[in-house]
């Protein structure tokens, strides 16, 4: 059995603590007598310590498998702060030349490193095998382990040979560790790494001081992060995106708004990457914007909010994230912006994985989407997902509980939802117990002869996405659960089947609807509105009053949520109105000078303080790539090439057409439209737009989608406003 008085002595010795956190000692304690072990603790939770403290207590060389090389930076220069020997740790990765390593080789084999941290790459080169064959080894610790499993939110292929050069290497005590895993991926985890017997340390991930919201994605998202930022002012903030392109962009426009702030991600060299990130570790910026390569192992204990710009591909990863927030225990906001459009987005970039990768994606796409949507308490949803259990109704810590919707009842339908998953044997997923219950025959209904059954259409009236709900939140408390093997197939629990028998009441709330807000501004509290009706309509009425003498459809002018950010931040010059999105300095010249005269008497007259602070100012080369596809398009060279060339998806690169069209500069895509569209066609497709008073690119899919794709709407929208509006 380990000494526990001396494993407390060495902590106080070697990192000048006097106490454990949580569960570290028994941990610890089981490492030392030789155990493998598992460990699941949360962001700031001391996993490291957990590794870190028995290798310097152990005879041999502790070897680390790492992900990240900043990361592995990070613990190897953490630990030589604690001793006066710089050998006590060092990294093996692709970043070192060869004098360095054979530093390395010669500090590991004269006994001096007690912890030798690799990357799962470096780990399985056949000559550092036959190194690490050569020194007596104490234990092997996998850190970020989710990284091993596909259903994690960081699958690294190379993580699944670990075993395999373990066993070749020589076995010795394993210690895996992770922030985030939920049964099944701790399951594959412990599989993989053939340690099913380990000792499992699980800790609550429960982190009470973190604030959870989220908020509809508008295109005001820019100005709802600066007003945010500038109301916490000098707090350190992480702000992270999907892509390179977009961190590149936001923390432009946020350096031009007087935020201190640095980009990081992968694509830059990795110089500039350790200063940006040294900058903020030594608070010379407060706030960074980065991809997810940014934060794993980063020790900053004092970070006050973490921002989503776009949504996360999988809960896994948005726990983690949102857990390098205040992992000191003080305040740690953690908000998320949300639009259904970025799920479309995430979507499609799997077109490329296998059917496997693509149905594992997308199931963690959905599990997302769900706790973005819903109104339950967010602790409750993100505690039920990585298998623990939120007592409280109410935890006084979110968006949904500070501002809770109205409960319905709910008896019937969870009776009627019961009922069906057991005539349907437990084997079908939530869509289709909906299918069921609203009697949608589908072809996958009918060929299981399930249009026959006495359920099928028993809730006919019912609301499909109010059903939904009702399946998700019966799952959470209890009644229903996911079967892990199985993608999303529905069971009924013991609790599920004692309800049947006796039903009470159970009442659930809504779920969130961001489609209506989608593209409207966010004011304070993330409230879908404007500062000023009445300014918005009378706004409206100037609107449609110039369309009305220049006989163009209203949205040509301006646009509804131009109007909406006009009347929340009162631009009174053309160049302040040139800073609105959608508007751009050439639709600015042509329509904007009644807008501002207006703008300027309703806020002389009603002696208005105009929120100046909230005014963006535009990124003046955000467009060096919106002016390299009007100089491409000028040469008239192909759409789609110019799209490959500057590393859009093609949808991706419509968006940038839209924006240079909306903003009022003129462009003439003729040529690309007259190859893949006949005359005939094109002039139907600009009358329609001629007639229409609305700007609603899905509605007019919607009603044209027979005749014609997305893609051939969208060009020739770009086309009609191109020629009409600017």
């Amino acid at each position: 059995m380990a000494d526990i008085k001396a494993i407390h002595e060495a902590l106080k010795y070697n990192f000048g603590f006097d106490n454990f956190k949580g569960n570290q000692l028994e941990i610890i304690g089981s490492l030392l007598d030789g155990e493998d072990v598992f460990v699941l603790m949360p962001t700031g939770g001391g996993k490291s310590l957990c590794y870190q403290l028995p290798a310097l207590m152990s005879e041999g060389t502790a070897i680390v498998i790492s992900p990240l090389i900043a990361l592995m930076k990070n613990q190897v220069d953490a630990m030589r702060h604690y001793g006066e020997d710089d050998g006590i740790a060092h990294f093996l990765n692709s970043s070192l030349n060869k004098a360095m390593i054979d530093k390395v080789k010669s500090d590991v084999l004269s006994g001096r490193t007690k912890l030798l941290y690799v990357a799962p790459e470096s780990f399985t080169k056949e000559e550092n095998m036959a190194f690490m064959k050569s020194i007596k080894i104490s234990f092997y610790a996998v850190d970020e382990a989710h990284c091993i499993s596909e259903w994690g939110h960081d699958f690294r292929p190379e993580y699944r040979r670990i075993r395999s050069i373990v066993n070749e290497v020589g076995n010795r005590p394993l210690i895996a560790l992770t922030a985030t895993a939920t049964p099944k991926v701790q399951y594959d985890i412990q599989k993989n790494l053939g340690m099913l017997d380990a000792k499992v340390f699980k800790s609550s991930f429960n982190r009470a001081n973190l604030y959870y919201e989220v908020r509809a994605k508008t295109q005001n998202v820019d100005r709802d992060i600066i007003r945010f930022i500038k109301s916490n002012a000098g707090k350190s903030g992480i702000i992270y995106c999907l892509s390179r392109k977009r961190v590149e962009e936001l923390a432009e426009t946020l350096r031009l708004n007087d935020i201190p702030v640095l980009p990081y991600h992968a694509g830059m060299d990795s110089a500039t990457r350790s200063e940006n990130q040294d900058a903020f570790l030594h608070e010379k910026v407060d706030v960074i914007v980065a991809t997810i390569a940014f934060g794993m192992g980063i020790d900053k204990p004092d970070v006050r909010f973490v921002i989503h710009y776009d949504i996360p591909k999988s809960l896994e990863g948005y726990y983690q994230e949102t857990g390098r927030a205040g992992r000191d225990g003080g305040e740690g906001v953690c908000l998320t912006f949300y639009t259904n459009k970025d799920l479309q987005k995430l979507d499609k970039l799997m077109q490329s994985k296998t059917p496997a990768e693509q149905e594992i994606g997308r199931h963690l796409l959905a599990e997302t989407a769900s706790y973005a949507e819903s109104s339950v308490c967010r602790r409750k949803i993100l505690l039920h997902y990585f298998g623990e259990q939120y007592e409280a109704d109410n935890c006084g810590n979110c968006d949904n509980c500070l501002n809770p919707k109205t409960q319905v009842e709910a008896k019937e339908e969870l009776c009627a939802v019961i009922d069906t998953v057991i005539a349907l044997k437990e084997k079908f997923n939530s869509d289709y117990i909906v299918n069921i219950l609203i009697g949608r025959p589908t072809d996958e209904v009918r060929s299981h002869g399930h249009d026959n059954l006495d359920e099928f259409g028993c809730l006919s009236n019912a609301d499909e996405k109010m059903l939904a709900t009702i399946i998700r939140q019966a799952v959470i408390a209890g009644y229903l659960e996911k079967d892990m093997d199985n993608l999303d197939t529905v069971k009924v629990t013991s609790k599920g089947k004692k309800y049947l028998k006796k039903p009470e009441s159970f009442k659930v709330v809504e779920d969130n609807d961001f489609s209506d807000m989608e593209m409207e501004p966010q004011i304070k509290g993330g409230a879908a509105c404007v500062t000023d009706p009445a300014l918005y309509s009378m706004l409206k009425d100037l609107r449609k009053k110039m369309a009305k003498k220049l006989n163009l459809p209203p949205y040509v002018i301006f646009q509804e949520p131009s109007l909406e950010a006009m009347a929340t931040t009162y631009p009174i010059t053309l160049e302040e109105l040139a800073n609105i999105a959608g508007v751009g300095a050439g639709k600015a010249k042509r329509y904007g000078e009644e807008f501002v005269k207006l703008i300027k008497l309703h806020v002389d007259e009603n002696e208005i303080e105009r929120p100046e602070d909230i005014r963006v100012r535009s990124v003046a080369n955000k467009s060096k790539l919106k002016i390299s596809i009007i100089h491409g398009i000028d040469r008239k060279i192909d759409l789609e090439e110019l799209a490959e060339s500057k590393g859009l998806e093609f949808d991706e690169f419509i968006d940038e057409l839209e924006a240079i069209v909306d903003a009022g500069t003129k462009i003439n895509i003729d040529y690309f439209l007259n190859e893949i569209m006949d005359e005939d066609r094109l002039l139907d497709l600009i009358d329609f737009f001629k007639e229409g008073q609305e700007d609603d690119i899905e509605a007019v899919f919607q009603e044209l989608g027979d005749e014609y794709t997305e893609e051939e709407i969208r060009l020739v929208r770009v086309k009609f406003l191109s020629e009409m509006g600017n």
